[in-house]
This record gives structure tokens, C-alpha cells and sequence, in this order.
């Protein structure tokens, strides 16, 4: 069974860097769908769910930050900014604040934007796991998943190195194990992990 090729969402209102993108992204095995304006690009990306949307900061009405903003607020879509080298330090500093995973300097070559696009394929589904982690921690806790369980899951990830996931599982078990409420398991995490870097008196 082949695995299904990621699908990338690109914006470019020239349309001749729009054919050399899509012929590239291709080449590089993903499957390309496109946009010609910003209005266009939000109902795409609406209407397709794409892994990653490659946005032009510099298009006419609504820009790639228009389009950033927007998926930030309203959909899961994660995305990546293609910015002139004059705008490279704006344009990281607005895109940073719509959680971009990344900016790629134009004129784009291939040979960066494909890696680029692979590294930020890679951050999201890291970051999606993460979503789920806290989504399971909402599910062990009833749906009141307080900072302390937050704090523990965190302090578990880095003591046993293990993702989002597997120190949430690590927590709930805990919690039945003990026959406690997961809340108070947790804070118990947290006294330890204070415990064991408090300074000597």
C-alpha cells in the first residue's frame, strides 16, 4: 500500500512562480493544490484540509499575512510564509505571532523550499501530537484539566523522554494505580520534580 502524498496548499498570485512551485513541489512528491488570491486561498484551505499551506506575503488585496492571520483563527491549518529579503524581518516577527512555521527568503530555489516545507511538515505533526496529548489529558480529567496536570506532563516528557502522549498515559495510570484523582497525582509529580531542584538551606 503506498502512502499517501501530503498535500501542500500554494499561494502565488504571479502565475508564473505559481507553475514553477507547483511543478517542483510535485516533483518532490507532494500533491499541489492552488490559489491565485488570498479570498481564493482561505476557501481552499477550507474546503481541502491541506497538510501545509505556502503562502505570498507580497499579493495583492489580502496578502499571505492575511491569509496566516485567518488560518491561524479559523482552521488547523499550519503554514509557511514566502517573503521578499527587504520584508525578511517583519515578516518573521508578524509571521512568529501567527505561529508560521517558517519564512523562506524569494526568489525561492527549490532546493531550500522543499527541505523547508519537509522541516515544517515534520513541526506540525510534532505539534498535532502534542494537541492530542492535552486532548487526552482533557478526557482523563473530565474535561477540567487543571495547570498542575499541565505542569506534571511536562515534567514526565523531559524526566523519561517520552512524547506528549505517553506521559499522559504514564499520568492517568498512575492515577488509577494509586486511586487517586489525576489532579493530585500530579501535584505530587510537581513536588518531586521541586523537590529534587531546591537548592539546600
Amino acid at each position: 500500500m503506498t502512502q499517501a502524498r501530503p498535500r501542500l496548499l500554494v499561494v502565488d498570485d504571479d502565475r508564473v512562480v505559481l507553475a514553477s512551485l507547483v511543478a517542483g513541489l510535485s516533483r518532490a512528491g507532494f500533491d499541489v493544490v492552488v490559489a491565485t488570491n488570498g479570498d481564493e486561498a482561505m476557501r481552499v484551505a477550507v474546503d481541502t484540509q491541506p497538510a501545509l499551506a505556502v503562502l505570498d506575503v507580497t499579493m495583492a488585496g489580502r496578502n499571505g499575512l492575511d491569509v496566516a492571520e485567518f488560518l491561524a483563527r479559523e482552521t488547523r491549518v499550519p503554514f509557511l510564509l514566502l517573503a521578499p529579503a527587504r520584508d525578511d524581518a517583519e515578516v518573521r516577527r508578524r509571521a512568529a505571532s501567527f505561529g508560521a512555521l517558517g519564512v523562506v527568503t524569494k526568489p525561492v530555489d527549490m532546493t531550500r523550499l522543499v527541505p523547508a516545507v519537509r522541516s515544517a511538515l515534520e513541526r506540525s505533526r510534532g505539534l498535532a501530537k502534542v494537541g492530542e496529548g492535552v486532548d487526552l489529558l482533557a478526557d482523563a480529567l473530565g474535561g477540567d484539566h487543571g495547570p498542575q496536570a499541565l505542569i506534571a506532563v511536562g515534567i514526565l516528557v523531559e524526566r523519561h523522554k517520552v512524547n506528549c502522549d505517553e506521559a499522559v498515559r504514564m499520568l492517568h495510570q498512575r492515577a488509577v494505580a494509586a486511586g487517586l484523582a489525576v489532579d493530585e497525582v500530579a501535584l505530587a509529580v510537581i513536588e518531586q520534580a521541586e523537590s529534587v531542584t531546591r537548592p539546600p538551606v
